[in-house]
């Protein structure tokens, strides 16, 4: 006997379809780090603030790659991906200089946090619909995680040092609208997908890895603003050189010989002709 007021049975499949957990896990604990940061900021602790940053941009770049290599993709975990970024490279950072820097500046201040702001929610958008046709190789726009460790690299740098954001105020003004214009530009960046880690390589590649880790771990806030400094620029000097080269490319193309600019400029003349000897074009 049918019972109207109870829900049909779902499809087997559909009733145990879920959401992957170990992936999600560590996106989980990039949100967290992101607030985290938030609620450092606030309380005007911006070196723990710059720290979690760092922290949830490592656990961002990890569940991308567990998932890959558990083959635990899924829309859920994309979509929450992206709304765990927002906060963690978009809300988090715009906040944390804010309160840090920005806040003497009066409106340029909040407007200079909120252009960065925006151009995160705007990146991760773009990215999210030009997943499928742009080339796996580059990203279009500064990353929104490199973009926020820019910002709390000048924090973390400037506090190990005894700067006070106010002292750096303009820089910081500075740094924020060029890392949130950068990120809905179309200046291309590498984004290292075509690494493959299951992939063999030579003993040299561990040696690097290791002097890596052993560079960073000297004076980690001084070498990881650095690198994402160069990083930032790698975009803009790739840019210039492949600007540069179209440029000397066209110019070193030899002009169009005598004969074919005769031969362009015939038709023309003979039409003319025609047109004057119609006797429809006389008045």
């Amino acid at each position: 006997m049918d019972h109207p007021d109870r829900n049909p049975l779902l499809p087997l499949e559909k009733r145990r379809r879920g959401i992957y957990i170990l992936p999600n896990l560590f996106t989980t604990a990039a949100l967290f780090a992101g607030f985290y940061a938030i609620v450092q900021a606030m309380n005007q602790r911006f070196e723990v603030a710059a720290v979690a940053i760092f922290i949830a941009m490592v656990l961002d770049g990890l569940d991308g790659r567990i998932a890959r290599l558990t083959h635990t993709q899924s829309e859920f975990g994309a979509e929450y991906d992206s709304l765990s970024d927002m906060v963690s490279f978009g809300a988090a950072p715009a906040l944390v200089m804010y309160e840090w820097a920005l806040q003497g500046l009066g409106k340029l201040g909040w407007i200079a946090a909120f252009i960065y702001c925006a151009g995160a929610a705007l990146r991760l958008a773009r990215f999210n619909t030009n997943i499928a046709v742009v080339d796996k190789r580059y990203f279009q726009g500064l990353p929104s995680p490199a973009a926020a460790a820019l910002i709390a690299g000048l924090v973390w740098v400037a506090i190990d040092n005894e700067l006070s954001g106010a002292e750096l105020r303009w820089y910081a003004c500075a740094l924020t609208i060029f890392a949130g214009v950068s990120m809905v530009s179309n200046v291309l960046f590498w984004s290292g997908k075509d690494i493959n880690l299951r992939k063999s390589v030579p003993f040299i590649v561990v040696i690097a890895l290791v002097l890596a880790f052993a560079l960073v771990s000297s004076y980690p806030p001084g070498v990881l603003f650095g690198l994402f400094l160069i990083y930032a620029a790698s975009g803009y000097v790739l840019w210039a050189l492949r600007w540069r080269r179209r440029r000397q490319h066209r110019q070193e193309q030899p002009p169009p010989a005598a004969g074919q600019t005769q031969m362009k400029d015939e038709p023309s003349a003979a039409a003319d002709d025609g047109a004057a000897s119609d006797p429809r074009s006389r008045p």
